[in-house]
């Protein structure tokens, strides 16, 4: 098997009921945290082990994320995990909650680091920019070193300003370290 085999979320639904499939959800900690649907296994991509699983090769594997696309891009590791029968949930939680079927959400945790990431970045940005237009073109570095931390946190996959929002007040406690 090379790749993930689509399935859909009343199919998957039908697989779970009749004790067919088991659910792994391979979102962050954060994104789990907030949303979640209910009975799924959390698995986050960037630590899952291949010994997670042992006792449940007997099932179907169905992966799922936000929207498809991270478990579609990383379909081979998620393959190496040794299920014989393997899927990606269509559409990701995203169109499990568009076909009615039961999401956990708590409203109470903090929305996810990467989202945060974007709002300050987006805000810091816009205030560069407004700043150099304004007061005086130096500002115009506070946007130019925010894009270039981003192409780092991009290309090398480690990101300062996550590790920063991880340690603010709304974010402690409910987070991994």
């Amino acid at each position: 098997m090379t790749s993930l085999n689509p399935i859909t979320a009343p199919d998957l639904k039908r697989k779970l009921d009749n004790g067919e499939a088991i659910l792994i959800d391979i979102r962050e900690t954060d994104e789990h945290a907030r949303e979640h649907i209910l009975g799924a296994r959390l698995a986050p991509l960037s630590a899952i082990d291949a010994h997670d699983f042992d006792r449940d090769h007997d099932k179907a594997a169905v992966f799922h994320c936000k929207s498809g696309m991270r478990t579609q891009t990383n379909a081979a590791k998620l393959i190496a995990r040794g299920f014989t029968e393997a899927y990606y949930l269509e559409g990701g939680i995203e169109a499990w909650r568009q076909a009615g079927l039961p999401v956990h959400a708590n409203r109470e945790a903090p929305i996810e680091i990467m989202r945060q990431v974007q709002i300050m970045a987006g805000l810091i940005i816009l205030t560069g920019v407004a700043l150099g237009a304004l007061m005086h073109p130096a500002f115009y570095a506070l946007s130019a070193f925010i894009g270039a931390g981003l192409t780092f946190a991009g290309a090398t996959g480690w990101c300062g300003m996550a590790l920063l929002l991880k340690t603010m007040p709304w974010n402690r406690g409910s987070l991994p370290a």
